[in-house]
């Protein structure tokens, strides 16, 4: 017999806004599903859930005391994606397939409505390059990354530590962000650089 919750699952995991489009009846058997997911990830690690949010099963969460993960209200995590506290996380936020967060010792912070697209990689710390000891040995440092509010953060996207985006950015495809974006500017390259302005 073939499963077709088993395969809607697996499309909700890769596709996770359309958890928001279900009709009734396959809500009978999201909601439950989401609510064991998130009550599970809850009770191993240092997490907190908002309302209403979906995380694939295929996620990969971790959170240990001291880099806490809160993840505000309808926000939708998919497949394949690697969070590792400390992460704050507005409402209405998107990250999608193989983005990968780690929020360091300093932490990663996003506003409210921003969308995160598939393998962008954002990295709240860095090694030191210094020529008298491997690489291995070196120190790490860790100043934090902020993420405005309504910022779009294209696919395969970097972000280096440090970086502050402000409210309204757009962040082109493929680029790597080295420096501050000011609000409501669009960039792209590597290293990105302003390309335009959304007003």
């Amino acid at each position: 017999m073939i499963d077709y919750t088993r395969q809607h699952k697996r499309r909700l995991s890769y596709m996770p806004w359309l958890y928001f489009t279900l009709k009734p009846k396959h809500r009978q058997w999201a909601e439950p599903w989401q609510a064991e997911i998130q009550q599970t990830l809850m009770a191993l690690e240092t997490i907190r859930f908002g309302d209403g949010g979906f995380v694939a099963p295929e996620a990969a969460l971790f959170a240990e005391p001291g880099r806490d993960i809160v993840v505000g209200d309808r926000c939708q995590i998919a497949a394949e994606v690697f969070l590792h506290g400390p992460l704050r996380i507005g409402n209405n936020v998107g990250i999608n397939q193989g983005a990968i967060l780690d929020g360091g010792r300093a932490g990663i912070e996003i506003g409210d409505n921003t969308r995160i697209a598939a393998r962008c990689t954002i990295y709240a710390f860095d090694h030191g390059m210094d020529a008298d000891r491997l690489i291995r040995d070196q120190p790490v440092t860790s100043s934090g990354i902020r993420i405005g509010s309504d910022v779009w953060i294209g696919a395969g996207v970097g972000i280096v530590d440090g970086v502050t985006i402000g409210d309204g950015a757009v962040v082109g495809m493929g680029s790597v962000v080295t420096r501050d974006v000011e609000p409501y500017t669009k960039v792209a390259g590597n290293p990105a650089r302003a390309i335009g302005r959304r007003c």
